[in-house]
């Protein structure tokens, strides 16, 4: 097999060691040379230096969790780094040591065999470590509302029934009532604002309950709990404002397209940067995002069709974006949407709706275009035949002789 790389080497990266293995091509068989080193800031300087005093040009990684980072960001600017799915690069069963691992790495980067992954820029790396601390905090947050109503529930507190936001400004001037000691219906109804949909009867009977002081222990401490997460979260957003200045014309850009809020377009500028000539096609993109149906076909049948796992902060963002684009009247999106889930039901119409907002995305970033919307009639006016056909075969269904006739 031809040798592309005659001087590279593969790295075994683990948490306190990395195993290196040298792969230089000769006239005869190639010389390689294995070594370990700490993964401490002064064993990577030493691996770099190392690495150099061999001429080596490329090194390859696997992706091991967050442990190749560091080498990363050392060896970054010194070699071209080549990091590989560990799902793509596995080894022959049962010959599995760091040695092994680092000279079979060694070997396919030799020979080209590696796909390499994505790793967007530093200032892209950034906001997305951002972007998914808030949303993380965002959904932490939630959890805590969450328990605060089962220990409403638990105190036989109906809150929830007459408020539609618990925490909203009556539902909070409600539980920080309960945690000065307060317990009277009266006065605890008086913290609920006049114009809320609830009479004043039903509000009372709802905050009519059994408090003790177990509950406004737990109460409070979830109260704490979600000021701390809103503080995090005010900070995380002045973040994000920052770190976006040079991405800010293409967020900008994104949120033309339904569904897709400012903080959906950061997300999305965070996880794929806007760089398209890293992916080939908008399929590549799919593709990377898990958002296209496997290839799982044997002896010419098609077995399964299920989206690979994967891509959890992209794909859920999209398939978030996606219901709020179907709920807008008139859009080609809405139309898809309709037009596949009679055939093939609601979970693969919204897939089908997210990968076509992910392929716009693609499009739009690429040649820095706003969205344009194809209307709701797009599929008629494309296959105009065919609809007409599909309706008469309705008609006829339910007992009509229909004749047409073209206008």
């Amino acid at each position: 097999m031809e040798v592309i790389h005659p001087r590279c080497a593969g790295l075994d990266v683990h948490k306190q060691t990395v195993v290196a293995c040298v792969r230089i091509a000769g006239d005869g068989a190639p010389l390689q040379q294995v070594r370990s080193f700490d993964t401490t800031t002064s064993g990577l300087l030493a691996l770099a230096d190392w690495l150099e005093s061999f001429g080596v040009e490329h090194v390859a990684m696997e992706a091991t969790g967050v442990y190749w980072k560091p080498v990363w960001h050392v060896l970054e600017g010194h070699f071209q780094l080549v990091l590989a799915n560990a799902a793509h690069v596995k080894n022959v069963p049962g010959r599995k040591t760091d040695v092994n691992d680092a000279m079979w790495l060694a070997d396919l980067l030799a020979h080209g065999l590696i796909r390499a992954s994505f790793v967007p820029p530093v200032a892209v790396q950034e906001l997305r470590t951002l972007t998914r601390t808030r949303k993380q905090f965002v959904r932490e947050r939630s959890a805590h509302v969450l328990r605060i109503d089962k220990v409403l529930e638990d105190a036989n507190l109906k809150l929830g029934v007459v408020l539609t936001d618990i925490m909203g400004k009556s539902g909070r001037a409600v539980l920080q009532a309960i945690v000065d000691g307060h317990t009277d219906p009266q006065y605890l109804a008086g913290c609920v604002n006049s114009r809320v949909k609830a009479s004043r009867a039903e509000v009372l009977e709802a905050l009519r309950g059994r408090i003790s002081a177990h509950h406004r222990f737990m109460l409070k401490l979830h109260l704490d709990h979600i000021d701390a997460l809103d503080h995090a979260i005010a900070d995380i957003e002045k973040e994000v404002g920052l770190g976006l200045e040079p991405f800010r014309q293409a967020a900008k850009l994104l949120t033309t397209m339904p569904g897709l809020s400012a903080v959906s377009s950061h997300v999305i500028v965070a996880e794929i940067g806007i760089d398209m000539s890293r992916f080939a096609t908008p399929g590549h993109l799919l593709s990377w995002a898990c958002m296209c149906p496997r290839n799982d076909e044997s002896a010419g049948k098609r077995r399964s069709t299920r989206l690979r796992r994967g891509g959890k902060w992209l794909k859920t963002t999209m398939i978030q974006a996606a219901w709020a684009a179907v709920k807008v009247k008139g859009s080609y999106l809405q139309a898809q949407f309709h037009r596949i889930r009679s055939r093939r039901g609601a979970k693969k119409a919204i897939i089908a709706v997210a990968a076509s907002m992910l392929t716009a995305a693609w499009h739009m970033l690429r040649h820095g275009t706003e969205w344009q919307d194809l209307g709701a009639a797009h599929f008629d006016r494309a296959d105009a035949t065919k609809t007409a056909n599909r309706l008469v075969r309705r008609l006829q269904q339910i007992g009509y002789k229909v004749e047409i006739t073209p206008a």
